[in-house]
């Protein structure tokens, strides 16, 4: 007994690191995974910002997170997300300029825009208020949310599994023709 007890506790400093690896990584996926999914569950929505019209405010690159909300409710000042046309699959964050409830519409503007948005944005391509917004963090989502992304996240979850079992593999021990003698002895 005693004898597992300071096996257990010399464990093999390679066997160590592997494992050390193998759950850095899995970190890593979760870390860069969870801003990408738990905030859909919250309701928002997520984007990745590539145009300028919002810089200094929101710059090209970033992260913007978009709560669902009625556009009645849109107040001037805020700055929401729409689609550029009924059919476009493009989004677009600006801040609003008037609201009109009687037309159905919202006047946007980029900040960086010297003047308003030609077209006024109908309430059926409203999408939501930016809640949040984080710099430079939209090019990391865009790049795990690519197929090459998800094929690199699963790569990596792979590999940590395969550290462990390999650490598993290195701090194993075969019993001796002694030890397991004995162990055969003490279950009798």
């Amino acid at each position: 007994m005693e004898e597992a007890m300071e096996t257990k506790n010399r464990r093999k400093p390679l066997a160590m690191a592997v494992r050390i690896l193998g759950t850095l990584l899995l970190v890593l996926v979760v870390a860069v995974c969870i801003p990408l999914t738990i905030p859909r569950f919250f309701g928002y929505q997520i984007y990745s910002v590539i145009s300028g019209s919002m810089e200094p405010a929101i710059p090209v690159g970033s992260l913007v997170y978009i709560k669902t909300m009625q556009p009645e409710d849109a107040q001037e000042g805020d700055v929401i997300a729409f689609y550029g046309a009924k059919d476009s699959a493009s989004i677009i964050t600006h801040r609003v300029v008037e609201n009109r409830p009687f037309m159905g519409e919202l006047i946007t503007k980029g900040d960086a825009n010297r003047e308003a948005d030609m077209n006024p944005v109908p309430y059926e391509h409203f999408i939501g208020r930016v809640e949040r917004s984080f710099p430079r963090l939209g090019s990391l989502a865009e790049l795990f949310t690519s197929h090459a992304g998800k094929i690199t996240a699963g790569g990596l979850i792979v590999a940590a599994i395969l550290l462990h079992l390999l650490a598993n593999l290195l701090e194993w021990e075969p019993k001796s023709g002694k030890k397991a003698a004995k162990a055969r002895d003490d279950r009798r």
